[in-house]
């Protein structure tokens, strides 16, 4: 297995090795992932959307920077590494989180995490239909039960009243997200600097932000605990260690494997907004979103085969 170290504790289902500490890394990522959606809703109902994710981005640059730093990683990069910085700093932080803020302050955040749980359908329907990679008929279904399931529950939150708007916004950001990770196809983040390389992408996303937040919004912050809990959660967990562990997963295991794990994403996101801010929770959207679950599981089984 790629980047296994010896000793590493593995076991096989039906004649595959699987590595434990991947899987764990995979569950810890996708809870966390999920968890932002939360943590994001508390925030942009108590602050400016645009200038608290720019605030974030920088905090946590600058401590994975300093971090960086601190364990002898250093500024020279390779290309691959300055292009993921460029382009995941713009495209993900900017563009995808960026969108997703302002989206949240009309849409919940449950709602908001089954759009962006999409991702891994969009990328694998770009590769099909535009690339004219070969996807076996399992992925063909599952590309269509998880599309099935986002109309499933589209038409279920319009009903509802679901903002038109916000939805939008947040549908952009997950073609972005796609863009980005098209984009970086074949592009080594390298094993050196890779702490460097995630800070330096905070920094990118939050000199891009800046400009938008200082022309479009004002400062007027409802300070609370909850906001203080909810970002500096979202500034260290999301911002720092699930980036980490998505970057160690996908140098230990590669990237399609790693990918399988959004799967999880659409329950971990509805239940998570449910407990914590008691977003309500119907029948539809539990079966949306499992149906979701099974087409992205689907899609990048089909892959991995492949």
């Amino acid at each position: 297995m790629k980047g296994s170290p010896q000793g590493a504790t593995l076991f096989r289902v039906r004649g595959q090795v699987l590595d434990i500490r991947a899987l764990l890394a995979g569950l810890v990522f996708a809870l966390i992932w999920s968890s932002a959606f939360t943590s994001a809703r508390i925030i942009v109902e108590a602050a400016p959307p645009l200038m608290a994710l720019s605030l974030r981005f920088a905090i946590s640059g600058l401590m994975g920077i300093g971090i960086a730093l601190f364990l002898g990683q250093s500024f020279r990069l390779t290309r691959g590494q300055w292009l993921s910085v460029l382009i995941f700093g713009i495209c993900q932080n900017a563009i995808y989180l960026g969108l997703n803020f302002v989206a949240m302050q009309t849409v919940e955040a449950s709602l908001a995490a089954i759009l962006a749980s999409t991702m891994p359908l969009l990328v694998a329907f770009a590769n099909w239909g535009v690339f004219r990679q070969r996807l076996p008929i399992l992925g063909v279904l599952g590309l269509a039960a998880g599309f099935g399931g986002v109309a499933l529950i589209m038409a279920q939150r319009f009903g509802g009243g679901a903002d038109p708007f916000g939805v939008m916004l947040c549908l952009i950001g997950a073609v972005a997200l796609t863009v980005a990770t098209l984009a970086m196809r074949g592009a080594s983040s390298g094993r050196g600097n890779l702490l460097m390389v995630v800070g330096l992408q905070m920094i990118v996303g939050s000199i891009a932000l800046l400009p938008f937040a200082v022309l479009t919004e004002t400062f007027n912050v409802v300070w609370s605990n909850s906001l203080l809990l909810a970002f500096a959660y979202t500034t260290v967990m999301p911002g720092l260690v699930a980036t980490l562990i998505w970057f160690w997963l996908v140098d230990r295991i590669g990237a399609t494997p790693a990918a399988t794990f959004h799967f999880l994403n659409p329950f971990f996101g509805v239940a998570i907004a449910a407990v914590l801010l008691g977003e309500q929770l119907g029948l539809i959207d539990v079966l949306g979103v499992t149906i979701i679950a099974i087409g992205i599981l689907a899609v990048q089984l089909a892959r991995t085969k492949t």
